[in-house]
């Protein structure tokens, strides 16, 4: 089972990154991932080459929170 929730939200920069958050985002992707590093890596990259990344550029920015899953305590990371 995986121990966190990788979750990316795309806001607009007039949002302050304090406030953005999956009520706020335009758009808010998420995946299981093994570790908290896999919480942060890649997404740049994936959305930048998606329609997404068309935009970061015209007043929007990504932002990432990692969070562990409920019971992932139970389970060993493979």
């Amino acid at each position: 089972m995986p121990l966190f929730t990788a979750v990316v939200l795309v806001c607009q920069l007039s949002t302050p990154t304090t406030a953005c958050d999956e009520n706020t985002a335009i758009d808010v992707l998420s995946r299981s991932v093994k570790s908290e590093l896999q919480c942060t890596s890649g997404w740049r990259d994936a959305i930048a080459g998606s329609a997404l990344g068309q935009n970061l550029d015209n007043g929007y920015y990504v932002k990432t929170l990692c969070r562990r899953n409920k019971n992932a305590a139970q389970y060993d990371v493979e």
